[in-house]
C-alpha cells in the first residue's frame, strides 16, 4: 500500500512519550526511500506513453506524484521533530548526553548534535562580559539559591568559587549553590535532596 511506511515512521515518534527519542528507524527511512524511487520511475515510464496520447494514466501519474509528495512530508517531519527533540535534550541534560540517548541517534544527528552544541556555547560566551552567560541554568525559578544535594555516584574532585575542593563520593550528601550543582543533577551525578 502507499505510503504505509512513511505514516509508520510518524506513528512511531507518536508512541513515544515527550522528552523520549526513540531509536532510529534507520530500515524505515530507506524502505521508504525506495518506494519514492520505484514511483518516480514508475510515473516517469507513465509519462511517457501519455505523451505520446494515452490520456488514461493521467490519473495513476497523478495518485503517484501525490505518494510521493506525501513520502517526502512524512520523512521531512521525521527528520524535523527528532532534531527537535535532540535540541530540547541538549537543554534537558547539558552537552554532554547519556550513552543510552546517543545510542539512539544516526551518526548525522550525533553530528547536528554537536554543531548545535558548538554554537550554542559560543552564543553564550558571547553574552555577559568576560565569563559568558550560561542560559541553560536554573530551567526552573529557585526557590533558594544554595540545595542540599546527594552525590550518586563517584565523580571526584569538585571546584567551588571560593577555592575549596570538594571530593564527591557515593552517598555523600552537600550544600551548594544551586547554579554550581544545577548541570551535574541534569547528568545524573548529584540528585536534590528535598526535605
Amino acid at each position: 500500500m502507499f505510503c504505509e511506511k512513511a505514516t509508520e515512521l510518524i506513528r512511531e515518534l507518536h508512541r513515544a512519550t515527550e522528552g523520549q527519542l526513540p531509536a532510529f528507524n534507520e530500515d524505515g527511512i530507506r524502505q521508504v526511500l525506495e518506494e519514492m524511487k520505484a514511483l518516480y520511475e514508475q510515473n516517469q515510464a507513465d509519462v511517457n506513453e501519455a505523451k505520446s496520447g494515452r490520456n488514461e494514466l493521467i490519473p495513476t501519474i497523478k495518485f503517484r506524484h501525490c505518494s510521493l509528495l506525501r513520502n517526502r512530508r512524512c520523512i521531512v517531519a521525521y527528520l524535523y521533530d527528532r532534531l527537535l527533540r535532540i535540541r530540547a535534550l541538549r537543554w534537558e541534560y547539558g552537552s554532554v548526553l547519556p550513552n543510552a540517548l546517543r545510542f539512539h541517534m544516526s551518526a548525522e544527528e550525533t553530528e547536528w548534535f554537536n554543531q548545535y552544541k558548538k554554537s550554542l556555547a559560543t552564543y553564550m560566551r558571547s553574552l555577559g562580559g568576560e565569563e559568558g552567560l550560561d542560559l541553560t541554568q536554573d530551567m526552573q525559578p529557585p526557590k533558594s539559591l544554595y540545595i542540599e544535594v546527594r552525590c550518586l555516584k563517584d565523580y571526584g574532585e569538585f571546584d567551588i568559587d571560593d577555592g575549596t575542593t570538594i571530593l564527591l563520593k557515593k552517598n555523600s550528601q552537600h550544600f551548594f549553590p544551586r547554579w554550581k550543582c544545577e548541570q551535574l543533577i541534569r547528568q545524573g551525578v548529584l540528585e536534590h535532596v528535598l526535605s
